[in-house]
C-alpha cells in the first residue's frame, strides 16, 4: 500500500475530528458537522444554551451574527482512560447582526471524543461581553 492510500484511509486522530466537525459548522453544514457526533450528544453553548444537534448552535450563531468563523490558533489534547478531551482555541472574527466587523473575539471550545465521535461540546466566548461594551454597559 503507498503511504498516500495508507494516509486516506487511516481513521481521523480525535484533534482531525474536532477541526473538522468546526470546519462544517463554519460553512454553515450542520448536517456535515453531525456526521462527527455520536448520538446523545449535548452542545452546551454560551450562557448554558444545551443542544442536541448542531443545528442549535447554528440558528442561535444566526441571530446573533450576520455571518461568524473561527480562526482556530491550537488544539490541545488530553487523552484518558476511554475518551480524549480536545480543547480547540482561538478567536471569532465575522460581523454583528447590523453589519459591524469584528475580530479577535477569544473562544475556547472543550470536546470529549469516544471511539471516534465527539460526545460532549462546551463552548465560551466574549461576545456577550463585546455586546455589552458596544451598547455602552462596561462588564
Amino acid at each position: 500500500m503507498s503511504v498516500i492510500a495508507e494516509a486516506e484511509t487511516r481513521p481521523l486522530s480525535d484533534a482531525e475530528i474536532v477541526k473538522a466537525y468546526l470546519t462544517a459548522s463554519m460553512i454553515p453544514d450542520p448536517d456535515a458537522a453531525a456526521a462527527y457526533v455520536a448520538p446523545g450528544t449535548i452542545i452546551t453553548f454560551t450562557g448554558g444554551r444545551e443542544f442536541d444537534h448542531p443545528r442549535g448552535p447554528t440558528a442561535f450563531n444566526a441571530g446573533r451574527y450576520r455571518w461568524v468563523k473561527k480562526k482556530m490558533d491550537r488544539f490541545d489534547v488530553c487523552p484518558g482512560e476511554g475518551e480524549t478531551v480536545v480543547y480547540s482555541v482561538g478567536t471569532l472574527y465575522g460581523e454583528w447582526k447590523d453589519g459591524t466587523a469584528f475580530e479577535g473575539n477569544r473562544y475556547v471550545d472543550r470536546f470529549v471524543v469516544r471511539n471516534g465521535k465527539i460526545t460532549k461540546m462546551d463552548v465560551w466566548n466574549d461576545s456577550a461581553e463585546r455586546i455589552l461594551v458596544q451598547r455602552g454597559i462596561e462588564a
